[in-house]
């Protein structure tokens, strides 16, 4: 469990914004969960509640998910400069305020969004800002633990596909006159029973690919059947037993691979099967020794609509995601919610760490923190 940080308080009672006055329950400070230094510790204290800028919504957040990026950063402190920091990467919410220029969400509003990475936006502490933009509403048969599962994995899933290059393939995305269109054209997902796995199903579905061949644990079959994989693999065989496999069930060259998967021989194995000129997406960084002159390609990804080039997209994706999750084309994560608020984030990093936690997202509820 985290310790408990002492920070100042504000003095103030009320934070205002650009686009209009407003108070946060007549409070200055929050709870949050600092990373007190690199690769240091965590502890709980007090914030300052965040204002938001133009084009920048502030979300009371209900539900925020963890991700091994959280872990990541703070065993190998990449990626953040500025400490003590706050983490946390995906959240769910209701909207308090809305800056100058917002026009897309309103106050009230549930929405869920992927954090950049900086104190105000973070999603481990109970008010973040947003920028509206890449924010999505969530419809009514979404819960908040649900939908705080969503932004990362669905992000991570969307660029590498749908976005042009350099960034991307630059498929024509299913919501944008592609849905179907890949119909004939196998697809290999490596790694299906990740939340990442799960939504590149999903989007490989709509998209109209198939065989979908996924890769999983054999108690995750039936799961991965549910949401559009038509073979489901037992990812413990060696690798050339899932070639041998996959050159059974589809005699189409395999031009697309998906690998959420950070072992060397599974990457390579990936990229063995990929026809000549065909993408294996890597999450992970790449393992595989290419082979000079067969045309394929390797596309790394760095799942953020915050990265350069990635906002603009991701605009256009957000109101896209709540169609799909309102119409059932998307299905959320499996969640657990991880008890104790910002407290329990300590204990679910080390399960993520420990890889024991199989097809489902870890959550937690910052209104729950006892400082």
């Amino acid at each position: 469990m985290a310790r408990k940080l002492e920070l100042g308080h504000s003095s103030s009672t009320t934070t205002s914004s650009p686009h209009r006055q407003f108070s946060v329950q007549h409070m200055s400070s929050q709870s949050a969960l600092w990373l007190t230094e690199k690769q240091g510790s965590f502890a709980l204290g007090p914030k300052e509640i965040p204002t938001p800028g133009p084009g920048e919504i502030l979300v009371k957040i209900h539900s925020a998910g963890l991700n091994p990026i959280d872990w990541k950063i703070a065993a190998f402190g990449f990626l953040v400069e500025d400490y003590p920091a706050v983490l946390g990467n995906e959240a769910a919410g209701t909207v308090e305020a809305v800056g100058e220029g917002v026009a897309n969400v309103v106050e009230g509003d549930k929405v869920f969004f992927q954090g950049p990475m900086d104190n105000r936006g973070a999603a481990f502490q109970q008010y973040a800002v947003a920028p509206a933009a890449v924010a999505s509403k969530i419809p009514p048969n979404i819960s908040f633990d649900e939908a705080a599962a969503l932004s990362v994995g669905i992000a991570t899933a969307v660029i590498p596909l749908y976005s042009q290059s350099p960034v991307g393939i630059g498929y024509q995305a299913p919501w944008d006159g592609g849905r179907g269109k890949y119909s004939g054209q196998p697809i290999v997902v490596l790694g299906g029973a990740s939340s990442v796995g799960q939504y590149v199903i999903q989007l490989a579905r709509l998209s109209g690919f198939s065989p979908i061949i996924a890769t999983a644990s054999p108690h995750n079959s039936a799961l991965l059947a549910s949401l559009g994989a038509t073979h489901v693999l037992d990812r413990n065989l060696p690798f050339s037993a899932i070639a041998d496999e996959i050159s059974k069930i589809t005699a189409v060259p395999v031009g697309l691979v998906y690998s959420t998967v950070a072992l060397p021989d599974v990457q390579q194995g990936g990229y063995d099967v990929l026809a000549p000129g065909g993408h294996i997406v890597l999450v992970s960084t790449s393992s595989i020794n290419p082979r000079e002159g067969d045309g394929k390609k390797i596309v790394g990804v760095f799942g953020s609509w915050h990265a350069p080039g990635n906002a603009a997209f991701g605009s256009a994706v957000a109101p896209e995601l709540t169609k799909l999750l309102a119409d059932g084309d998307i299905v959320p994560a499996a969640v657990e919610v991880v008890p104790g608020g910002l407290g329990g984030v300590v204990a679910g990093l080390e399960r993520l760490k420990s890889d024991q936690v199989s097809a489902k997202k870890l959550v937690v509820r910052p209104w729950e923190t006892v400082l």
